[in-house]
């Protein structure tokens, strides 16, 4: 079954394209990886794909359904991590995850406690986000994000602000998630990732994709680390045309 269909899926704001069209479609079960720099559009089509900004052009299917025609179905479907995000001050990590379970019903509320150890802050349950560092916001960020078992986890630059021990902590957390069947599609910057955990990637260079396909695709052209060396080689390509 495919999960997530990107049918000519384009993004233009004003009169500027930042996303040309983008064709991809993810099967259930596996990881997808949006590489790229700053200003790249990874986190546009994150965006497009969890139903936060429309499309210009093209569609975003999530397992069949599209936003317009089915959004309360769509929603269900995805657990969404914005790359940045300003939580209640006053609140505990807690209390905030009991408030985003709260919005998806009983049963994630009695998940609460195996987010939080599951992203390593249960010892800082009764903690007030207001003290916590910028790896910490990221992990709690996450953690919303699974409390409703999605089907579909939506993680924009899930890397940003955590130590290497948490890198490594997060690859194992989306490899264990894809064990348990769940799909992800994640944007970073940080291509070590990439190559631990996705099964596809996409590199994106200033909206465009310059290279897409599974990761056995990368590997057979530009073996070990074939997606590091991918995207070294499209920035070279890239220069050459500008020449």
């Amino acid at each position: 079954m495919t999960v997530l269909e990107l049918d000519g899926v384009k993004k233009d704001i004003r009169d500027r394209t930042v996303v040309q069209p983008v064709e991809y479609q993810l099967p259930a079960g596996q990881v997808l990886a949006l590489c790229g720099g700053n200003g790249a559009g990874k986190s546009t089509v994150l965006r497009m794909i969890a139903g936060i900004t429309e499309p210009t052009a093209g569609t975003v299917r999530l397992a069949g359904r599209t936003w317009k025609e089915d959004r309360p179905g769509c929603s269900a479907l995805i657990g969404y991590m914005p790359d940045d995000f300003q939580f209640g001050q006053a609140l505990t990590a807690g209390e905030t995850l009991e408030f985003y379970a709260a919005l998806r019903g009983p049963a994630a509320r009695k998940r609460v406690q195996g987010v939080l150890e599951e992203v390593g802050l249960a010892s800082v349950r009764h903690a007030k986000v207001s003290t916590f560092s910028k790896g910490m916001r990221q992990r709690l960020l996450f953690g919303q994000a699974l409390l409703g078992e999605p089907e579909l986890l939506v993680l924009d630059e899930p890397t940003n602000g955590l130590d290497p021990y948490w890198l490594q902590a997060l690859a194992e957390l989306i490899n264990r998630r894809k064990a348990q069947g769940q799909s992800v599609v994640f944007s970073t910057h940080q291509l070590e990732t990439a190559e631990w955990t996705a099964d596809h990637a996409i590199l994106l260079h200033e909206g465009r994709v310059s290279m897409a396909g599974p990761m056995e695709e990368f590997r057979s052209r530009f073996g070990e680390n074939g997606l590091s060396k991918a995207f070294a080689h499209s920035l070279r390509e890239l220069d050459k045309r500008a020449e």
